[in-house]
């Protein structure tokens, strides 16, 4: 831990540094230590290893030739912390690190204080493709589409607006869903639509994707990092999770049924953070939709990752927040 948040430290200086060479100055020398460099130091090493990090008449420099903008960080900086800065470093011109390395000072080498997860796709996953759920239940009730024909009419009704209300999802969402499996399979039984109904309320419907998410969100707990699912889900949700005990990893849901706000509406989000008592600005949301995830957390001024892009597991979404999860031991 002590290597990565040395290592942290110096990207942090390099980056600070070489924004104040961007002044009219080419030369800066003497004591450039801005405040929120020695308050980041301070929070980060203590304030005793902090003052002799960077004494007062440090040697720490930076250049710049006419040029080419080549850029140098040398004395104590490089020396304190044992590690050797990276040419790299200095020559990205994007300075989003700058604000990364002062907000994991502040709240004590993390990234974030909560974290928001998307439902289905993202942290529960359909144990089978509902295309071929539809049409396995529905051969008794006489559909005849394929999975091919019943996975397109499927995605064609979800895209359409619906009109019956402002949300889909009131309540247990029945309508709603009577209206895709009738528009999916081109079969409107009731009993065909109560059997389908209730196999998706069950835990044989869904499976926790991560292995590893329970281990995960327990480590993030631990560090002090508050957990919610945040999800377009009618009133199933909490039972399903409790079926399938996940339910105590977090600290609260927010169902878009009981909110009465669905992604991207930022209203979820914002319901999420205040009931965790944490700002937007302080949570990171993972979930694997583009427009309903990435776009509606960041209307809400949070933080967002994208499930299967930017990252693949929560162990990686833990680390990337500042918290190491133990790795599993070897079967002997």
């Amino acid at each position: 831990m002590a290597s990565k948040s040395s290592a942290l430290l110096v990207r942090g200086l390099c980056r600070s540094l070489k924004r104040l060479g961007t002044s009219s100055s080419n030369k800066i020398g003497g004591d450039p230590q801005p405040s929120f460099i020695v308050s980041g130091l301070t929070e980060m090493l203590g304030p005793a290893r902090a003052a002799t990090t960077l004494p007062v008449k440090s040697p720490l420099s930076l250049t710049r030739t006419a040029g080419q903008q080549s850029r140098r960080v040398s004395g104590s900086a490089q020396q304190a912390v044992g590690v050797q800065t990276d040419a790299a470093l200095l020559d990205d011109d994007d300075y989003s690190f700058d604000y990364d390395y002062q907000r994991r000072a502040a709240n004590g080498g993390l990234s974030h204080k909560a974290l928001l997860v998307d439902a289905a796709g993202t942290l529960l996953i359909p144990s089978q493709p509902a295309a071929k759920v539809y049409r396995e239940i529905g051969l008794k009730y006489g559909v005849t589409y394929s999975e091919e024909e019943i996975l397109a009419r499927y995605r064609w009704a979800y895209s359409q607006p619906w009109s019956q209300s402002r949300l889909r999802y009131v309540n247990d969402g029945r309508p709603f869903w009577q209206y895709i499996v009738e528009q999916a399979t081109g079969c409107s039984d009731r009993r065909y639509f109560e059997e389908l109904y209730l196999y998706y309320t069950t835990a044989e419907a869904w499976h926790v994707g991560d292995k590893e998410a329970g281990k995960v969100f327990a480590a993030l707990r631990k560090a002090g990092v508050k957990l919610a699912v945040v999800s377009n889900f009618d009133t199933r949700l909490r039972p399903l999770m409790k079926d399938l005990n996940c339910d105590h990893w977090f600290d609260t849901l927010a169902v878009s049924a009981e909110v009465e706000a669905e992604k991207p509406n930022p209203t979820i989000f914002l319901h999420a953070c205040e009931a965790l008592g944490v700002k937007p600005e302080e949570t990171v949301h993972v979930g694997d939709d583009r427009r309903n995830d990435i776009w509606g957390a960041r209307d809400a001024g949070c933080d967002a990752w994208l499930w299967g892009s930017d990252v693949y597991s929560f162990r990686q979404v833990a680390e990337r927040i500042g918290v190491e999860v133990e790795e599993e031991e070897p079967e002997s």
